[in-house]
């Protein structure tokens, strides 16, 4: 995300990889909600201890085709979109690398996201899924939790992110017809 001074906010880069990253998430089956990564999130959420966890394709906004979002009434609920201006996801496709925010508090560009408010959003870890064939950003894989972390777990929030999404890339290479990538 660029800075932009006269708005004093931080807005999306332009993104060349739309057209293209549309294409793939309909031609891999990640265009719509899905049951197998509603429980992917969901056993990603259980190992990270956090109350969310989402496997995001990023277009025009974000859409949440798996999602975890502990049940029990003690969190808000969330939906299957969110703008693609809400949300640390969208620095991650920018970035094409891991991002993991312990306390987003600690990090003043983070600290004013929309999430905080709309949900209460204090922890965040997210990588981006990269369809290895075409170098394509397709979205990501995050979880997020409304208890601050001591910073020295980042090093292992980071390692259980990139465990995951390496996991989840492996599950759609299979499910479209393609050899996981080494």
């Amino acid at each position: 995300m660029k800075y932009d001074p006269k708005a004093g906010l931080y807005t999306p880069a332009a993104d060349p990889e739309l057209d293209r990253r549309q294409r793939l998430l309909e031609e891999l089956g990640l265009d719509r909600p899905d049951a197998l990564f509603d429980q992917f999130a969901a056993d990603l959420a259980h190992a990270a201890g956090t109350p969310y966890a989402m496997v995001n394709a990023i277009t025009t906004d974000q859409s949440f085709v798996g999602l975890y979002s502990q049940p029990d009434g003690s969190v808000p609920q969330v939906g299957r979109t969110m703008d693609r201006n809400h949300g640390y996801c969208p620095d991650v496709l920018d970035r094409r690398r891991p991002l993991v925010l312990p306390d987003v508090f600690a990090y003043p560009r983070f600290a004013g996201n929309e999430v905080v408010d709309m949900i209460g959003i204090r922890t965040y870890a997210g990588a981006p899924l990269i369809h290895e064939p075409t170098n394509t950003v397709l979205g990501t894989v995050c979880v997020v939790g409304l208890a601050p972390r001591p910073q020295a777990t980042g090093k292992a929030s980071l390692e259980l992110i990139k465990k995951h999404r390496d996991a989840l890339m492996d599950i759609i290479y299979r499910r479209s017809g393609q050899p996981p990538q080494q």
